[in-house]
């Protein structure tokens, strides 16, 4: 049988025994969502590689000690790793900065921009200003559940355990960040369409 018809259990449980390539295709399942995850949280595209290579490092060694609880929730628990990791450096840094695009990183970056004009492209840069700028303005829970929801594609389960919230918080923390970033952009009279 093919390694990539395998589910995430099987491929844990094969790879613990000793099987190399079923950890690479777990790797390979899930490196998209995690690395863009990192990003988001990081603002930095090095620095996520960074984080990246340790949270690969950590469920390594969790599955190999045999301390991974199998649940059926892999991807989650990977991302919680990324999450604690994330989160330990900033407090090491005495600041919790989750949610600012740099000069290097734009979040905003993630939205093709393929088979347009120049004008297009113009107008199009113009409305992803504006809108980190009112992104910028949403508390910071409501910002991380938004990036993570919109640009990190992670449903609200995951969300949820992610920021270890019920998803009810995390279902509230997007409608206030919704209902928000329409106030400031009435405040601001700011129009996101083209």
């Amino acid at each position: 049988m093919r390694v990539s018809a395998l589910g995430d259990q099987e491929l844990i449980r094969l790879y613990v025994q000793g099987d190399e390539i079923c950890f690479e295709e777990l790797v390979n399942r899930h490196k998209d969502r995690l690395f863009t995850y990192l990003v988001l949280l990081l603002k930095d595209r090095n620095l996520a590689q960074d984080f990246f290579q340790d949270t690969l490092v950590k469920v390594i060694n969790t599955l190999k000690s045999g301390k991974y609880l199998e649940e059926g929730k892999f991807r989650p628990w990977m991302l919680k790793i990324a999450h604690n990791l994330v989160v330990d450096h900033f407090r090491r840094q005495k600041k919790m900065r989750m949610q600012h695009s740099t000069d290097e990183f734009d979040v905003f970056s993630v939205i093709g921009s393929e088979d347009m004009n120049r004008e297009e492209v113009y107008i199009q840069d113009q409305i992803h200003a504006d809108l980190r700028k009112l992104v910028a303005m949403l508390p910071d829970d409501q910002r991380e559940v938004l990036l993570m929801r919109v640009y990190a594609k992670m449903p609200f389960k995951e969300i949820a355990w992610v920021t270890e919230v019920s998803i009810n918080t995390a279902l509230g923390r997007m409608r206030y960040a919704l209902i928000h970033l329409r106030t400031l952009m009435e405040e601001h009279k700011i129009k996101l369409v083209a």
